[in-house]
């Protein structure tokens, strides 16, 4: 696959700032990948998303997006891009239809007509799926401020994917939603990107959510501090384990040193495994057990491990 996001020493420098907020930071990411651009605040996270969405101007670097590059063709790289960013950006006098429709007139997608009716078939037909797909078709033509915050996340959605953009920026996507709007809300992104081979690159606080994406990135104080897969993330970082334990625990403890198998022993014993299957090491073992459990890092563990690895990141 091509690169469809090319970022090659990106530089950041903020007037009267000491250092710069984004320092000389290179990486890419494939065409139709889930890539997830993780740090905590104050990295250099939202700065990099301003940069690459152009409502921020670089310092200096190379940046291209879809073939087209930010300092001569910031315009072309805003067609192909659609953003949702963390702060509500929906216009609050105007109907949930009103805002779809100002944003594909003001993209050309369509010429601007005074009404939904009088739009073409073809924006109808889009806003209308769209709107069933995420369950707010019943609240399309009333005013925003009669809307739940989960709703208006929706509709920005809707907004956003309404040109159906190459690249789709999430920033803090479901900040504000409740445990289905998330869930139905990824599901949803799952179609768009089967459907329209749609890159996504997301931001977010919530870890778990970039558990399926296909490459993390790690920024830290500036700089790229991580770049890889969530499994080689937690395979660097963490280790797999196999929980025991047994009513004759000295015949249990017996057996795993016989076996030659490191263990720490804590309320159960705890044996590390990388190699070998957990299924290899039961096999050996014995002694009956009461207790077996094997314990599968997630995305989240690894990043807390990466931070009190490396001290903290800092701010």
């Amino acid at each position: 696959m091509s690169s469809i996001i090319k970022v090659n020493n990106l530089v950041k420098q903020y007037e009267h700032a000491k250092e710069p907020s984004v320092k000389g930071i290179s990486f890419d990411v494939k065409e139709g990948e889930f890539f997830a651009f993780l740090g905590p605040n104050g990295a250099g996270k939202t700065t990099t998303i301003s940069i690459l969405t152009t409502t921020l101007a670089k310092t200096s670097g190379e940046l291209q997006i879809a073939g087209f590059d930010i300092d001569k063709q910031a315009k072309e790289i805003r067609e192909q891009v659609g953003i949702i960013f963390q702060k509500p950006s929906l216009d609050q006098s105007l109907s949930a239809e009103e805002n779809i429709r100002f944003h594909a007139c003001l993209y050309g997608m369509y010429p601007y007509r005074p009404s939904f009716k009088m739009m073409p078939k073809a924006y109808q037909k889009s806003v209308l799926e769209l709107a069933e797909i995420l369950g707010i078709k019943d609240s399309l033509f009333k005013p925003i401020k009669k809307m739940s915050g989960g709703m208006q996340r929706k509709l920005e959605i809707i907004r956003s994917l309404i040109h159906t953009p190459k690249v789709l920026f999430l920033d803090e996507p479901t900040q504000g939603l409740d445990a289905v709007s998330r869930r139905s809300l990824w599901q949803y992104l799952e179609q768009v990107r089967a459907k329209y081979g749609t890159t996504i690159f997301l931001t977010t606080h919530y870890i778990d959510e970039a558990e399926k994406v296909d490459k993390v990135c790690i920024i830290n104080n500036g700089s790229i501090a991580y770049t890889g897969t969530p499994d080689e993330m937690k395979r660097n970082l963490l280790r797999q384990e196999l929980i025991i334990d047994a009513v004759d625990r000295d015949s249990l403890l017996a057996e795993v040193k016989d076996l030659g198998l490191p263990y720490q022993l804590d309320q159960q014993l705890v044996i590390p495994f990388y190699q070998k299957s957990p299924q290899e090491i039961i096999q050996k073992i014995k002694t009956e057990l009461s207790v077996l459990k094997v314990v599968e890092p997630t995305l989240e563990d690894a990043y807390v491990a990466y931070i009190h690895k490396n001290g903290g990141i800092t701010a």
